[in-house]
């Protein structure tokens, strides 16, 4: 199947080329050598934020603050360079698109803003090189910033072991519990799962002795989109030790897919622990926030956002004015100790962004520059203006976040044991799979039929031969 993406390659290859400030279609990749001191130069940022309209914060800041910041630190340099921001605003896969005709073209901004997962994409497409290819592996190696950032962060903005860009930020997930429902059931304040099993049990728990709430509410359906797939089947997948990409191929109906459906079948199925109909309504995702936020949810799998955003007590979406006493949070565990990924005992899934280098740039070194002070402290800093967000970096992490417990301990703990999306154009397509499998549990289909139909659609999507068929 031609995807949007490859499309516009085919358009992209025969169209004429543009050039922007600070860029030149054709210049040879990897021209590392900063303009010579006093010479003035212009280059350019983009992200998709528009002051006024979408992420006006983010241009907002980029013109107040980046602007004039970064100009005074490359003066500091003895460097004369002018900066220019780009703004868009657009939906995220027509400014996906941009960019990506941008490049190909050999024009667009000298350093671009991109979603983790389009790493993998732009650079088999040619777009993107490593950063090692760019400005060197010596100045690369040579940013302090990498200390502060984990290795698994970092892996947001790496393809093949190589480094593409620098994080912009990252999240995580995690379970959320009640603790007031816990504690009429005889279960800790302080529970923290082992297993899926210990899961399972504490749900049941709840299911005898507290009869009028959920137990547990697991994305699952294709109503709730992305949001079944990353904080539901994803994070499951990396406990039974499976990738929905590894070595070369999407996963197929493996035994790791196969207790995935199976921990679905339980709750929504034959334990009865959770509510299908409500992951089938187009709002679902939303009445199950709401549902929680009035203590009728005793679990819920979800995003750090979901604390920072959706049940913050005074602007959250569904406020809960009882959040910090009543919440309680825990890792995900693998299905059983050891099982995870990489044999972790607990994982999450993050998503996130980062900024990559156009290869065309004539001015990569200031460029570079540019990368690295968006990734600076200071810079970070200013652009939360007070919030508490996690973002790629510990040391920032540790000083804003000192006063938000939750936050702080996704940080510290979710973020060194966190895995990412696979950064190809039909990943989107592999997901509705996903989701598809989890709509088939919901509906009383069986494991194995779910499994053989989710596989069936991955092979016509991507071919027998890049998929690890099983059954």
């Amino acid at each position: 199947m031609l995807t949007a993406t490859a499309a516009l390659v085919a358009v992209a290859a025969g169209s004429a080329s543009a050039t922007t400030p600070g860029t030149s279609a054709g210049t040879a990749a990897g021209g590392t050598a900063a303009a010579p001191s006093g010479e003035a130069i212009t280059i350019s940022v983009t992200t998709n934020a528009i002051s006024g309209g979408k992420n006006s914060a983010e241009a907002d800041f980029f013109q107040n603050y980046v602007i004039p910041e970064f100009q005074k630190a490359e003066a500091a340099k003895g460097k004369n360079v002018t900066l220019q921001y780009q703004p868009n605003g657009v939906d995220d896969e027509n400014y996906k698109t941009k960019q990506a005709l941008d490049l190909k073209s050999g024009a667009g901004a000298d350093l671009i803003g991109i979603d983790g997962i389009w790493y993998g994409e732009f650079a088999d497409a040619g777009y993107i090189k490593p950063l090692d290819d760019i400005v060197g592996a010596d100045t690369v190696k040579a940013w302090s910033g990498w200390a502060q950032i984990q290795p698994a962060v970092q892996a947001l903005t790496s393809y093949n072991g190589k480094l593409y860009g620098i994080p912009a930020g990252t999240d995580g997930r995690v379970i959320y519990f009640n603790k007031d429902i816990f504690a009429k059931a005889g279960l800790p304040a302080d529970w923290q799962p082992k297993s899926w099993d210990e899961i399972l049990a504490a749900a049941k728990t709840i299911k005898e002795k507290v009869s009028d709430v959920i137990p547990l509410q697991w994305n699952a359906g294709s109503s709730m989109g992305e949001a079944t797939t990353m904080q539901g089947v994803l994070p499951l997948l990396a406990g039974a030790g499976g990738q929905v990409f590894a070595d070369g191929k999407w996963l197929g109906a493996s035994q790791a897919l196969k207790d995935v459906l199976g921990f679905y079948a339980t709750v929504y199925g034959s334990d009865k622990l959770g509510d299908p109909i409500l992951q089938q309504e187009a709002q679902g995702r939303d009445q199950s926030f709401e549902q929680f936020s009035k203590g009728q949810i005793a679990m819920l799998a979800e995003g750090d956002y979901f604390w920072r955003s959706v049940i913050e007590p005074k602007a959250g979406d569904f406020p809960m004015a009882n959040r910090d006493t009543v919440v309680g949070w825990a890792k995900i565990p693998a299905m059983k100790p050891g099982s995870g990924i990489k044999g972790q005992d607990f994982v999450s899934m993050s998503g996130g962004g980062g900024y990559v280098i156009n290869p065309n740039s004539k001015h990569a070194q200031e460029a570079w520059d540019l990368m690295t002070f968006l990734a600076e402290p200071d810079t970070i800093k200013a652009l939360l203006n007070g919030a508490a967000r996690i973002t790629a970096r510990d040391d920032v992490n540790s000083e804003v976040l000192s006063k938000d417990p939750f936050l702080s301990f996704v940080a510290k703990d979710v973020l060194p044991i966190t895995a990412y999306r696979p950064a190809f154009a039909i990943y989107p397509q592999v997901s509705v799979a996903l989701q598809e499998a989890t709509d088939d549990i919901l509906t009383g289909k069986s494991v194995d039929d779910a499994a053989k139909a989710y596989q069936d659609k991955v092979v016509q999507l991507a071919g027998a031969d890049k998929v690890a068929t099983s059954g």
